[in-house]
């Protein structure tokens, strides 16, 4: 399967902002964008102007690298997206924050998305009692994710459970420390998704 191998810190230089790929690094000052706060390359700290077509192209970049998202996945979750009742934008971030790995990292069971991937396809987590190893899959309301008892006993997990202890898990979720066991609630609504991502100039992009 394909997937990307470069550094992760320079996707964030290129967006310009933090999308917290590598998890506790992001949020010291070993951060690559707080140290170069312009794109990777010898080009990237020449001004450049930027069309409109530009925009919308970093914009959706910039939602497919938040999530970890391959281009055919992100294109297939848009067409999922218009096929649904209501706004097609606010759908599209409602499918992303739905996938298992972002759920996972949201309940603080990982410092990042990557790392929730990683521990997804190791077999470490369940959904209402079946162990689930895809990091797409997409939850539903009412599912229960469980962590196995072997990555609970686990020095990883104490270590996961320290760094993200002081988070706040977003009130669609739940989630039980003591039983490492989180649920959706519900589904996300615009006002859940905490990024900073126009997903109108997204449905732009795809409409033309």
């Amino acid at each position: 399967m394909a997937r990307y191998t470069d550094s992760s810190c320079k996707l964030c230089r290129r967006e310009g902002e933090k999308l917290f790929l590598k998890g506790e690094r992001c949020y010291t000052n070993k951060c690559a964008i707080s140290k170069r706060q312009y794109a990777p390359g010898q080009h990237g700290q020449q001004r450049k102007k930027v069309s409109e077509y530009g925009i919308q192209l970093r914009e959706k970049q910039k939602a497919r690298r938040f999530y970890g998202v391959l281009e055919s996945q992100f294109r297939n979750y848009f067409e999922a997206a218009v096929r649904k009742k209501g706004v097609t934008g606010e759908n599209l971030l409602q499918i992303l924050e739905l996938r298992m790995d972002n759920v996972v990292h949201r309940l603080g069971m990982a410092t990042s998305r990557p790392e929730a991937r990683q521990l997804l396809r190791h077999g470490h987590f369940t959904v209402n009692g079946a162990k689930v190893d895809i990091p797409s899959y997409i939850l539903k309301e009412g599912d229960v994710i469980c962590m196995t008892e072997k990555l609970r006993q686990s020095p990883k997990s104490k270590s996961v459970s320290e760094i993200a202890g002081g988070k706040a898990v977003p009130k669609w979720l739940d989630y039980d420390p003591e039983t490492f066991t989180g649920k959706v609630l519900t589904l996300p609504s615009r006002e859940d998704i905490d990024i900073d991502i126009k997903e109108h100039l997204i449905v732009e992009l795809y409409s033309k």
